[in-house]
């Protein structure tokens, strides 16, 4: 399978079962786009006919060209066949109940009452409630029971806002490192926070334990204030911004991401990324809203030719700060063209279900954060492990060849068919396809691997 397109002044080839990145001349693209539905001597003529007059391109051109496809074609890195379906559900069945992750829900409340909150401003459709440390405790030993022989695990503290438990957040980090050695495990920490409640010691705190701290901002004041308000409809933006930027500062501009959340508010949300540079961060990532149909938040097919450009521009300005020496990352542009996930990992999809859970205060088990409070998705609890195993087999058995409207598509080894809970709550399946976020995928897809292919060819220049 074959994906063309030309973006950034250059043309890009995708050869997708192979993984190789071809960045190629104008012919080459013309002579590959005809290859497999045309005979070598109507490809000649119709190249010869399209540049014969250019003085810069003769015959012997074209016809070395044709031939270098030829060869690249044999040698695997063109027109591979897709042999990767018998594959589709190895590695969930070599990893089957093996447990890396966990998703911790230690307050199922929220300092803030945003209005796009997938949660219900923390509350997931349910109780308000927070984790008590015996309830975390007996989620970590679930974890480390049921990790195999991995040996780093990874924990999110997340909620409502986990801030607002942060004593058990605390005992709970405690605990871990009480007993990781004893069971050769390495834990690997992730809070992600409102912001609201940071201070001095939360900041000492995550500077030693954290790997990882996620921060919500969505950028200009005005478009943050218009839904991460206070329960007194306050907007939140001047008192979290300092609090972020003194954390930002203590972590040496590490270790953390912005994380914001673009609606049919803000569709023009390179403003909001280029306000978060000016702030002084640069570890970024802006997601589309997540709602269910008709909310007012939710994207519009009219919304979406204003996306697709603001991610092209979002390219150009990445591009532009690695020549002055600003560079900055955005999390959806993050990919590796030399490695990346094995082809495993790429047809099996996120794990939420087998490798992920998430756990509620009360210590139910789900498959995601995403379907927490969705009672047909619980899986069972950190006491009696999983129970609900129809359940689990279908997210054991949910990889990119499940979907019947991913054979095609070129993008299906970058997403791995994409993300359950949007699937489920777009199509009521968890196979099915969430047809706008696929077409935003491949956007970002397409503007990652040209960004990726120009910081390479900048730096064979040098």
């Amino acid at each position: 399978m074959i994906h063309q397109y030309q973006l950034g002044g250059h043309n890009i080839v995708l050869d997708i079962c192979s993984g190789s990145v071809h960045v190629v001349d104008e012919v080459a693209y013309d002579i590959i786009a005809m290859f497999e539905a045309n005979e070598k001597d109507a490809i000649i003529a119709a190249m010869q006919e399209k540049y014969g007059a250019r003085e810069d391109i003769t015959s012997d051109d074209i016809e070395e060209c044709y031939e270098q496809v030829v060869a690249l074609k044999e040698s695997g890195k063109l027109f591979t066949p897709d042999t990767f379906k018998p594959m589709a559900g190895q590695l969930k069945a070599k990893t089957s109940g093996v447990i890396k992750a966990l998703c911790m829900h230690v307050a199922h409340i929220c300092n803030l009452n945003c209005a796009y909150c997938f949660a219900s401003q923390g509350k997931y459709h349910g109780d308000r409630a927070v984790m008590s440390f015996e309830v975390g405790k007996q989620a970590l030993d679930f974890l480390i029971q049921n990790s195999g022989t991995r040996r780093n695990l990874e924990v999110d503290f997340f909620g409502g806002e986990p801030l607002m438990n942060f004593d058990v957040v605390k005992q709970l980090v405690a605990y871990a490192r009480s007993i990781e050695k004893e069971y050769n495990k390495n834990f690997r920490f992730t809070l992600t926070t409102n912001g609201m409640l940071i201070d001095d010691d939360v900041i000492e705190f995550a500077n030693k334990e954290m790997s990882n701290v996620v921060l919500s901002l969505d950028g200009r004041k005005e478009i943050h204030d218009r839904y991460r308000v206070d329960y007194a409809g306050n907007g939140s933006w001047e008192k979290i911004v300092p609090k972020f930027q003194k954390m930002v500062e203590a972590r040496e501009g590490k270790n953390y991401y912005m994380r914001g959340t673009f609606t049919h508010a803000n569709p023009d949300f390179l403003k909001d990324i280029e306000k978060m540079l000016e702030l002084g961060f640069s570890e970024l990532s802006m997601e589309p809203v997540v709602c269910a149909s008709g909310d007012p938040s939710e994207l519009t097919q009219e919304d979406m030719p204003i996306i697709m450009e603001q991610y092209e521009k979002l390219a150009e300005l990445m591009l532009k700060r690695d020549k002055e020496g600003k560079p900055f990352t955005f999390y959806h542009y993050m990919i590796d063209l030399t490695g990346g996930p094995c082809i495993y990992k790429r047809i099996s999809g996120c794990g939420s279900g087998t490798e992920y859970m998430a756990v509620t205060p009360w210590g139910d088990l789900y498959p995601c954060h995403q379907f927490v409070g969705e009672e047909k998705f619980k899986l069972g609890d950190i006491w009696t492990g999983v129970t609900n195993h129809e359940i689990q087999n279908e997210f054991a058995a949910c990889n990119v060849y499940a979907r019947p409207e991913c054979h095609d598509c070129w993008a299906k080894l970058y997403c791995s068919g994409g993300c359950a809970a949007n699937a489920y709550h777009a199509t009521g399946a968890i196979t099915g396809v969430y047809k706008y976020g696929c077409e935003l995928f491949k956007k970002r897809m397409e503007c990652a691997i040209m960004v990726a292919v120009a910081r390479m060819l900048e730096e064979q220049d040098d």
